[in-house]
């Protein structure tokens, strides 16, 4: 009766001493927590957007210019099955959402609709379904050809592109090393995007509003740059202009390439800021894969004494000449970069390539000096709130009231330290949920502590009333927090951004005081009882 085993307090004692230990660095300044060894916890609670300020972005995914490389890409495929089954064609061209051509040999229709349909691949489809197709084949007349697009490939398409695009931008936000950014999809079409604590969002803007598609193609300087300036651009080729460089006061001439790729982007395993051994100039170093490094070998050395051009995003960044094939799996480039500029452009790389243009439709900075202030008033409606239910309790229910004041301190300290264990970020409606959890800490306690007092007045004796209202109120205890934790459950499932966080601290409130009500508040009754042997009931 009244007793609890020895492997319970220490379990509770060493719960609480493990709490106040993780949740202690978040009371301390800067500079001792530093100063921290690296045996003990020096990890903090991370501040929201809402708290300690950063940038706030909406961002539009451009499906026009994905459904227009799609379309290129189709036409590229027709272009070279077209070639290699040698049947005429003419009139190829993309317009809206479709492909059209006419073939110039009517005897083989047949055989070029069947070529189109070998093309044109199933959405969803697979060896024991049908599917549907990505085109919509169309015959116009007049030997004519049409491949649309369906509507089944386009919602396919943008769920894939939209998910794409939250993935690289996700990647590009953690190579910054900012902490927990904010980063979700918003409808059909947008990328909600809040980082906390970053202070140049104009870095981000264009961090993110880079599509960061590299690749490496031949200069073509056979072709003349006067007629290609007018726009006649030899067949296979483009005229690309240079990125600005802030080092060069003239930006160099347009120069002619080829559209073939010699090797893509999505070969590189690595990129990363470095310096030119002999200038000491910021420079960007990559790292191919297995079979980029062959590409890029076999590329350099058929082409020595010919020039390359380094493409990022349509915008030539460096054009070098092969004085000797690189056969290594690794090149660098250089360009007038800064350190900075450098890492960014690395960053990139390494992220990947965006699958379409992002675009921003919103943008909005919360300063640090909103963020201070919302946490500081956060901290005196925290302590107000925990002040005030302290006296309450100590008014209604003396040395027990106590009680459930310390179990109420130690309910912070948990519930702190779980924040900060966790990882989980702190917001504003964050510190809503703890100041509500203050207030259903003591709900256990209420519950305890008048079923005490129910019965004494029935006659029982002190040691069995305290013994009989710890295990007649557990029922009640239970479900009334289980039903406060499937409520926090559904919030944060159903909700986003600041209902997720104030859901987080509900529920993790809702475990801690379940433990400090019941073990803590017990371990404190029952010492003080063993202790002072009270002749009368203290409450």
């Amino acid at each position: 009766m009244l007793q609890i085993p020895t492997w319970s307090k220490v379990l509770t004692i060493l719960i609480l001493v493990v709490g106040i230990l993780i949740a202690l660095p978040n009371a301390l300044p800067g500079w001792v927590v530093s100063r921290i060894p690296p045996f003990l916890p020096s990890s903090t609670v991370a501040l929201g957007l809402d708290l300690q300020g950063g940038s706030y972005l909406l961002l539009e995914v451009e499906f026009d210019q994905v459904q227009k490389d799609r379309l290129e890409s189709l036409m590229g495929d027709i272009r070279v099955a077209f070639r290699k089954a040698r049947i005429g064609y003419t009139n190829l061209q993309a317009s809206g959402d479709a492909v059209s051509l006419r073939v110039t040999e009517p005897g083989r229709y047949d055989e070029a609709k069947s070529i189109l349909t070998k093309l044109n691949p199933l959405v969803g489809g697979s060896v024991l379904s049908v599917g549907t197709r990505d085109y919509q084949m169309t015959e116009p007349g007049h030997d004519g050809l049409v491949m649309r697009m369906t509507d089944e490939f386009k919602t396919n398409t943008k769920d894939q592109i939209l998910e794409e695009s939250v993935e690289v931008v996700r990647r590009r936000i953690d190579q910054l090393g900012t902490r927990e950014p904010t980063i979700e999809r918003q409808g059909e079409d947008r990328i909600l995007v809040q980082v906390p604590g970053l202070s140049d969002p104009a870095r981000l803007i264009k961090l993110l509003g880079t599509t960061a598609k590299m690749t490496f193609q031949m200069v073509n300087d056979a072709a003349d740059q006067a007629q290609a300036e007018k726009g006649i651009v030899p067949i296979g080729d483009e005229l690309l202009k240079f990125a600005p460089n802030k080092n060069d006061k003239i930006t160099p001439p347009p120069l002619v390439v080829e559209r073939r790729v010699l090797v893509g982007g999505d070969r590189l395993t690595n990129a990363a800021q470095s310096f030119d051994q002999q200038t000491q100039d910021p420079d960007v170093t990559l790292s191919f894969d297995t079979v980029g490094a062959r590409e890029f070998g076999e590329a350099t050395k058929n082409n020595v004494g010919k020039r390359f051009a380094i493409v990022l995003d349509n915008q030539i960044i460096e054009a070098a000449t092969i004085r000797e094939p690189i056969l290594g799996g690794s090149a660098n480039i250089s360009g007038g970069f800064t350190v900075q500029s450098a890492t960014d452009l690395a960053v990139l790389l390494r992220a990947g390539a965006l699958p379409a243009p992002l675009r921003v439709i919103e943008q909005r900075t919360v300063g640090a000096e909103l963020g201070a202030d919302q946490v500081t008033a956060g901290k005196y409606s925290t302590l107000a709130g925990l002040v005030l239910v302290a006296l309450f309790m100590v008014a209604r229910y003396g040395l027990f009231g106590l009680f459930a004041d310390l179990a109420l301190t130690f309910n912070v300290i948990l519930l702190l330290a779980a924040l900060t264990a966790f990882g989980a970020t702190l917001t504003l409606p964050g510190i809503a949920g703890i100041v509500l959890t203050m207030g259903m800490a003591v709900d256990a306690n209420v519950l305890i502590y008048e079923r005490i007092r129910e019965e004494h007045r029935n006659g029982r004796s002190i040691i069995a009333s305290i013994d009989q209202g710890f295990r007649r109120a557990m029922a009640t205890i239970v479900d009334a927090n289980m039903t406060h934790l499937i409520a926090s459950l559904i919030l944060f499932q159903l909700g986003s951004g600041p209902v997720r966080g104030f859901a987080v601290t509900l529920g993790l409130g809702i475990i801690t005081s379940f433990f400090t009500a019941v073990m803590v508040t017990r371990l404190f009754v029952v010492t003080w009882f063993r202790s002072v042997r009270p002749k009368a009931l203290a409450l």
